[in-house]
């Protein structure tokens, strides 16, 4: 486990918390000079206004409900178009039957689209994730595969802000996940990374 604290100048202040052994893979979450580095990006700890963990879950309900107003809107458009082509069928047939062959492979190809995204959403996995958030827009979270990491590590940081001097170094886990298939509770205003929700910051 890599960790390193120093205290200069404070020698009766206590160690943080332990942390719990982990892998040396991941970004680097660490305290240093009275800023907080989650991988590049720097948080001053005085700006720091709360630091806490919770569950990330995917949004299944809203993901299903929205399945099943596009399956209604793709059908009753597609019946509609029917109708409206048996009727132009009594004027010319051949025409009629290359609209309907086109608004029911528009159909099919709508409905597997929609099916896929709701797939997505309903395979995801929940993320036990830490967050920090300051006293403007910006927000950081990272997640861990050991959530007591993630909990411990709430003590350790809050013991950084409460005394100067206390430094230490921690690796955690970015995320790779999609924010629209999400709850997040508070908002989250800024991502970094390309396509992931990572390192947040404004």
């Amino acid at each position: 486990m890599e960790r390193t604290e120093t205290a200069p100048g404070y020698p009766d202040i206590p160690p943080p918390p332990p942390m719990p052994p982990q892998a040396l893979a991941g970004i680097d979450l660490r305290v240093s000079k009275r800023l907080l580095w989650v991988g590049g990006a720097a948080y001053p700890l005085q700006n720091i206004a709360r630091v806490y963990t919770f569950t990330l879950t995917p949004r299944r309900k809203d993901a299903t409900m929205l399945f099943l107003k596009r399956l209604a809107i793709i059908l009753s458009v597609a019946f509609a178009l029917t109708i409206l082509g048996g009727l132009t069928s009594l004027a010319d047939k051949s025409a009629a039957n290359g609209i309907l062959t086109f608004v029911w492979l528009g159909a099919a190809a709508a409905l597997v689209y929609s099916v896929i995204e709701w797939g997505a959403v309903l395979s995801a996995p929940a993320h036990h994730v830490l967050t920090v958030e300051t006293s403007g827009p910006s927000v950081a979270m990272v997640t861990s595969r050991d959530p007591r990491q993630l909990d411990q590590l709430v003590g350790t940081i809050v013991h950084a802000i409460e005394n100067p001097g206390t430094e230490f170094t921690v690796k955690v886990d970015t995320l790779a996940i999609n924010p629209r298939h999400y709850h997040f509770g508070d908002s989250v205003n800024m991502y970094g990374g390309t396509g992931n929700v990572g390192v947040s910051h404004g």
